[in-house]
């Protein structure tokens, strides 16, 4: 627990400090967005196992009587963004792991009206990363931050994979995007990623071992140095109308913001934070014991209106709207023909791209 000390020139037009606390906050809120955070990720768990079941009676059966988790193509966001681009310049939609742009498609949304939001509220392995920093924290008494010279070049390490990617994705032309669709390599992507979690080779998991010590002491560590995921959402968070106001002249400077900011962001010194790395957790605004201090301002709407319960509602229900309204208008299914599918199978080692 962290004990305040308050300026006496703060507070002179007040009784007691206890006039500017929030009530109830330290323990109901912090627990909303680890609730949806968890939830997302038995969703995804489940998905997984579904998809695996799935998969196996499509194998053996060529048809299934499990329907297909389209969620699962959520995890194949570089095919889905070339997606959105031929479907920018064509018209099409893609047919084969459609629901991986829907989901790509709310990621974005949510980061430019509620900053990375998808990072810190839905993100199945920005929440594993947060799990294990914890875990580092109680491990070892506390999680190390690296020097700014360092920290700062490594952070552009995932704009730099971004880039690499999109890229890739920019420069492909309509003929070249369709035969990529069209090509055994994408009907077999969502297998090839079943088969990374369940065939894994010595260097993969030494790869995933190592993520996982670094994640232990360095919060979130994947996410703030290497997932080209969340650069792209942090550059569509630079536009958002929503951002971290702090007032200086509520402000005791306590530091405790600063402290609970899992991006190691410098709240407590800033007027606002409105850098790409913010994720939108509320985690500084929630952990704020003084009143107006830190507020998650949206351009137009009134102070104080975003709190934690209000963004989870947002992120969840938007997340729900977007899901249905693509299953309706048919942009969620994947049309691929199982049959088909069960006859590429024997053939999945020599796919590749």
């Amino acid at each position: 627990m962290f004990t305040l000390k308050f300026s006496a020139d703060k507070l002179k037009k007040n009784d007691s400090p206890k006039k500017h606390r929030r009530k109830g906050l330290k323990i109901r809120d912090w627990k909303i967005r680890n609730r949806v955070q968890l939830a997302f990720f038995i969703v995804t768990l489940i998905m997984g196992i579904q998809y695996y079941f799935w998969l196996g009676q499509v194998a053996r059966y060529g048809g299934s009587a499990i329907p297909r988790p389209n969620g699962v193509d959520g995890f194949l966001p570089i095919g889905s963004l070339m997606g959105w681009k031929q479907f920018l310049i064509t018209g099409l939609w893609e047919k084969i792991h459609p629901a991986g742009m829907v989901i790509l498609g709310f990621a974005a949304f949510i980061a430019w009206l509620l900053r990375k939001t998808f990072c810190s509220w839905v993100c199945p392995v920005g929440t594993l990363s947060e799990w294990l920093y914890r875990l580092g924290g109680r491990l070892f008494g506390k999680n190390y931050s690296l020097y700014k010279f360092i920290d700062v070049p490594l952070r552009s390490l995932k704009y730099l994979l971004l880039a690499f990617f999109a890229f890739a994705a920019i420069s492909m032309d309509k003929a070249s995007l369709q035969s990529f669709f069209d090509s055994p390599y994408w009907k077999l992507a969502d297998v090839k990623m079943l088969r990374f979690f369940t065939e894994m080779s010595v260097f993969t998991i030494s790869v995933l071992l190592l993520l996982a010590v670094f994640s232990l002491l360095i919060k979130n560590f994947w996410c703030r140095y290497l997932c080209p995921y969340g650069a792209l959402m942090g550059l569509f968070a630079m536009f958002s109308p929503t951002g971290i106001e702090r007032r200086p002249d509520a402000c005791t400077d306590c530091g405790i913001c600063t402290k609970a900011c899992p991006a190691d962001l410098p709240v407590s010194t800033k007027a606002g934070i409105l850098s790409p790395e913010c994720t939108g957790c509320m985690e500084c605004v929630e952990v704020c014991p003084i009143q107006d201090a830190l507020d998650f301002k949206m351009l137009g709407v009134r102070n104080s209106f975003w709190n934690a319960k209000r963004v989870a509602i947002a992120v969840t229900g938007i997340f729900v709207f977007i899901v249905m309204a693509a299953r309706i208008a048919g942009l969620w299914e994947s049309q691929l023909d199982t049959k088909l599918l069960q006859t590429m199978l024997p053939g999945l080692n020599s796919v590749s791209h």
